[in-house]
């Protein structure tokens, strides 16, 4: 599909399948080597993160588990700035290499706070991996390990990633198409 429409908002095909997953193939490679005498923990950040986990995962060799805690600070196309741990991680990472396997960071909060609440269960290390980041965007001293791709300030859909509950669903990754006065009256 070269365009969907959710809600009120119509987009066009920005990163096809094949792109992503050529990209997230180049991050579990990095992982896995950089991580070879470790059995890390990934913790994947629901809900977006499902479908980069699900690949990711595939491709990770080594000994390793994996868990998932959901937080959120996204109403609508926007970040409302307040970070709510929804559900809780359950593994105990205490002295534990840590993976956070993230969908986006775009100003960071999200992330510092996670990382924040991570450190106090005292793991030996925490690493971040993301599929996409929005480095225009960020508005905290962050250093993400892996970054399978960075990308401009837009907002977008699929492969996970959603408007307002919508569109998560979709293989390739779309961005919301702005309304011009030609597209407007047609």
């Amino acid at each position: 599909m070269n365009s969907i429409r959710i809600k009120d908002k119509q987009f066009v095909t920005f990163l096809p399948e094949e792109k992503i997953l050529q990209a997230v193939r180049r991050v579990a490679d990095d992982i896995n080597r950089d991580l070879a005498d470790t059995q890390p923990v990934f913790v994947s950040i629901l809900n977006g993160a499902f479908m980069f986990t699900a690949d990711l995962m595939k491709l990770i060799t080594l000994p390793c588990e994996v868990s998932f805690t959901k937080v959120a600070s996204y109403e609508g196309t926007s970040s409302t700035g307040r970070v709510k741990e929804l559900i809780g991680l359950n593994t105990d990472i205490e002295g534990r290499t840590v993976v956070i396997v993230e969908d986006i960071i775009d100003t960071g909060h999200t992330m510092k706070a996670l990382l924040e609440t991570l450190r106090a269960r005292r793991p030996k290390d925490i690493r971040i991996a993301t599929l996409l980041l929005k480095p225009g965007k960020l508005q905290v001293d962050l250093q993400v390990d892996y970054v399978a791709m960075s990308i401009p300030n837009e907002f977008i859909v699929g492969y996970g990633l959603d408007y307002d509950g919508l569109g998560r669903n979709y293989r390739d990754i779309y961005v919301v198409q702005e309304e011009t006065e030609e597209n407007a009256s047609n």
